[in-house]
């Protein structure tokens, strides 16, 4: 998660390939799949750290990115589950230093749900204003390896504030050892202005050995073939954070990200 580099800007309703995957070729046949991961948030089963528990409240590798501070949950805050939904709070504390909340599907020792290839959906409404910054994505397990190379990265959605009529996807291997190059590929998705805050939506990736798909309302919005380094088993992410390189002035106080459910799947052999 850090802020984007290159951008490939394509309409919401991109058309492409995707032969087998649908019947019109651009919508997700969810029928294809089967069921592996889900959290309705009828309650919230996180620690800080685990072990045990679906979530952890922080990245496995402990690092904070942006210009929230990732907290341990406590009650009220920044979790909070009423009718299904889980709600995501940012503001800021007594110091005036903001504060956030971030839900990671595997502890440390890579414990947890993580799954090579599937589909991986979340359904969401985002908070509206300068400066947040809602995300959903994927990460592989081997960041957690003892001497990690890199970091493989799939960014299903990034929201930044400012920005209402759209939302990026991206694509990332980060170097860690020396000798590993860095590669980085983003997309815009245009939509309705606002509508990301005003509407729960969508958002999906399915990983396969050669094409990585990005869904927005399980419509195709883009693809890109899949790295090498993204064929491993990847970990779920959630987090409302704020900045990512955009001025934080005006952010409003509170902010809250709202998620429905949180679901993968496997592709039917």
């Amino acid at each position: 998660m850090r802020k984007l580099a290159t951008a490939i800007v394509i309409a919401a309703t991109v058309a492409g390939a995707g032969s087998g995957y649908a019947a019109d070729e651009d919508t997700l046949d969810i029928g294809a799949y089967r069921l592996t991961f889900e959290d309705d948030f009828d309650e919230l089963d996180v620690s800080p750290w685990g072990p045990d528990t679906t979530w952890i409240a922080h990245t496995p590798w402990s690092g904070d990115f942006g210009d929230a501070k990732f907290t341990n949950p406590r009650e009220g805050f920044p979790f909070t589950v009423e009718d299904g939904v889980l709600r995501i709070e940012m503001r800021r504390d007594g110091e005036g230093k903001w504060q956030s909340g971030l839900l990671a599907s595997v502890d440390r020792k890579g414990a947890g749900f993580s799954q090579k290839y599937g589909y991986f959906e979340m359904r969401a409404k985002f908070p509206a204003g300068e400066g947040v910054w809602p995300a959903f994505w994927l990460v592989g397990v081997e960041r957690l390896a003892p001497d990690p190379e890199a970091t493989a990265e799939i960014d299903i959605v990034e929201h930044y504030g400012h920005a209402s009529d759209r939302f990026s996807s991206s694509v990332h291997v980060w170097p860690i050892a020396k000798g590993v190059k860095k590669f980085s590929k983003t997309q815009r998705t245009s939509v309705e202005p606002g509508s990301l805050s005003e509407n729960f939506n969508l958002y999906g990736a399915s990983v396969d050995e050669d094409k990585i798909r990005f869904y927005f309302n399980r419509r195709k919005v883009w693809e890109i073939d899949t790295p090498e380094a993204h064929k491993q088993p990847m970990f779920i992410l959630i987090d409302l954070g704020l900045g990512a390189g955009w001025p934080t002035e005006n952010a409003p106080n509170p902010a809250h990200m709202w998620v429905d459910y949180v679901r993968a799947y496997a592709r039917e052999e």
